[in-house]
């Protein structure tokens, strides 16, 4: 998976006044969408004049699915004669997501543009555009639209899309270029520490892990350093060092090895280097949650279990609420215990469906996920990914 096996998202939220175009989704949709749209084309055939209804009808025509319909009545209303260009933008604009909805992903950003023609460089717009570039693989047109508009995070977070692009495509120097800006643009940027820590370890350089690592958790907000152990913890087990190749099956602890522990495999993977390279940096660090959780598991998987016992009752000392180090205890004292064979497989199914539980959830909507992200796929908000460090979150 390597450098490009992060998920990325495309739209920011920001603060300040009313925005003059809609930031997220479709317009609300009734619970009788049939009825409502009925309703405003009866209206507006009384009231030919009313653009506001105008384009409400049409954004119930499009999170109704009728796209057609949809852009028929934009296009009525462009045409028309003596509209006001403010309208006109509004216009263009929602034919663009017309468009965009429908999957004419040309002719939506020529309607955008369009509409940054008439109303300027909007937010709504640019964000629309930036998605666009974005889709088409255009990360440094996505970064720059980012850069209008002030959103640091979002821009960073592009460039370093451009740096791994670069890396692919064998650009080297234009790469490390790319991800120093990103990191001059947001020092804070964990997508670009993710990746000057995947070059390190895919270099097989683990000194460097280590360094990179003390630099990130220095740089990074608090409520985001999970992610850094997280994802280097996935890609040490599910790539070799060096070649970046997938493993073979079965390697390192598995979610399914609920009441047992794998052999430390120190000549098969990167565990031991990592635990070697990861474990002095986290114990640099002030008492934290989650730090001392990834910890655990980095012990786990190189097999030492006495040691990440303590750590994961470390957590506890912090939260004694902390589902995930309770479960982990959970199972490595039941391998401990003498249990019946209809227990332990009793016991074994609960543990594994708890491993299952999402563990990531949006601090601003409450969207709950297994993997991890970077920009809210149900609200687009940015770096607003937490830890459900309880089941009730």
């Amino acid at each position: 998976m390597g450098l490009m096996s992060f998920l990325f998202g495309d739209r920011p939220r920001r603060g300040g006044p009313e925005p003059l175009l809609p930031l997220d989704g479709y317009a609300p949709v009734s619970q009788d969408t049939m009825a409502a749209i009925n309703e405003l084309s009866r209206v507006v055939k009384n009231n030919p004049d009313a653009v506001e209804i105008y384009l409400a009808l049409g954004n119930l025509y499009r999170s109704h699915g009728e796209i057609e319909r949809a852009v028929q009545i934009r296009n009525n209303l462009i045409v028309r004669p003596g509209l006001d260009n403010r309208f006109k933008g509004r216009a263009w604009y929602e034919l663009g997501r017309d468009y965009k909805r429908g999957g004419f992903l040309d002719r939506a950003h020529h309607a955008f543009e369009e509409a940054r023609g008439l109303l300027g460089d909007e937010e709504p717009i640019l964000v629309e555009l930036a998605a666009l570039a974005a889709v088409a693989g255009d990360f440094e047109t996505a970064a720059r639209h980012y850069e209008r508009l002030g959103h640091r995070v979002a821009q960073a977070h592009f460039m370093v899309r451009r740096a791994q692009q670069a890396y692919a495509e064998g650009e080297e120097s234009a790469a490390r270029r790319w991800l120093s800006r990103g990191l001059k643009v947001y020092p804070g940027s964990v997508e670009g520490w993710l990746t000057r820590l995947e070059l390190a370890r895919c270099a097989g350089d683990w000194n460097k892990v280590g360094a990179e690592l003390r630099l990130a958790l220095a740089n990074v907000p608090p409520d985001l350093r999970f992610v850094l152990l997280e994802e280097l913890i996935r890609q040490t087990r599910e790539t070799s060092p060096l070649d970046g190749q997938p493993r073979a099956s079965g390697a390192g602890w598995e979610a399914g090895d609920v009441l047992s522990l794998p052999e430390a495999k120190l000549a098969a993977g990167g565990e031991a280097d990592m635990c070697r390279a990861v474990i002095p940096v986290l114990e640099e660090q002030p008492p934290d949650l989650l730090l001392e959780y990834y910890g655990a598991w980095i012990y786990l998987l190189c097999g030492d279990v006495e040691k990440a016992k303590g750590w994961f009752e470390r957590t506890l000392v912090v939260n004694p609420d902390f589902w995930p180090a309770r479960l982990e205890l959970l199972a490595l004292a039941a391998r401990e215990q003498p249990l019946s064979s209809v227990f332990e497989v009793q016991l074994g199914f609960f543990i594994g469906q708890a491993r299952h539980v999402k563990r990531f959830v949006c601090r601003t909507c409450g969207l709950r996920r297994e993997q991890v992200f970077f920009s809210c796929p149900r609200c687009r908000s940015w770096h607003s990914i937490g830890f459900r460090l309880e089941l009730s979150d």
